[in-house]
């Protein structure tokens, strides 16, 4: 909804990445898939909601999504961007379920009587089931990966320990935030000019 969400503000509520241009962008970094095993980190339902709040300012009004039903789209939209930068072929299930999603809560613009004229207002259509968060979320993924000239902004951090997915507006942006990757990069790159020869402490 062509709102960014203040990096620190997601980071002082234990989300060490966010404030992508997407939500489906937010959402994909919520699996850390550099770890082993993966590190989800919507698994704690508190943590999740308070991620969901953040995000909500972004989202239209409506309930939160099931779990299981974030979990799959998730999967599905992090396949997709993983297969763009990999240089392969999108899993067929992952783009049926990211359409179906998408699909689940159509919208439609409509004209609403006002004392100033008609208004224009979004209408989302829910009444047999769908949730307008996904519904969001997927209508984002598709537009990013059906935009060749945007897609080509996708990068993962540069950090081959971390998993994180970001648009990177700046071409020299090359870590998912300076202050964790980036600073990380910078600390280990002091300790290679002080200590020449010995290998990194742990």
């Amino acid at each position: 909804m062509g709102i960014n969400l203040d990096l620190a503000e997601l980071q002082s509520a234990g989300f060490p990445m966010g404030g992508e241009p997407l939500v489906a962008l937010d959402l994909a970094d919520t699996l850390m898939t550099a770890a082993t095993p993966a590190e989800d980190l919507l698994e704690d339902p508190q943590t999740a909601a308070r991620w969901w709040a953040l995000q909500s300012v972004r989202l239209p009004p409506g309930p939160a999504p099931q779990e299981v039903a974030v979990r799959r789209l998730r999967a599905a939209v992090r396949e997709a961007f993983d297969a763009h930068l990999e240089g392969r072929a999108v899993d067929a299930a992952s783009m049926d379920d990211i359409n179906a999603a998408a699909a689940a809560a159509p919208v439609s613009r409509r004209l609403v009587p006002t004392a100033h004229g008609p208004r224009g207002e979004t209408r989302w259509h829910t009444e047999h089931g769908g949730n307008t968060a996904l519904a969001v979320i997927a209508t984002e993924a598709i537009e990013l990966l059906a935009d060749p000239e945007r897609l080509q902004l996708l990068r993962r951090c540069a950090n081959p320990g971390c998993s994180m997915l970001f648009l990177a507006a700046n071409k020299r942006r090359k870590w998912c935030a300076s202050n964790v990757c980036g600073n990380r990069a910078r600390v280990a790159r002091h300790y290679e000019r002080t200590h020449p020869g010995r290998p990194e402490a742990r």
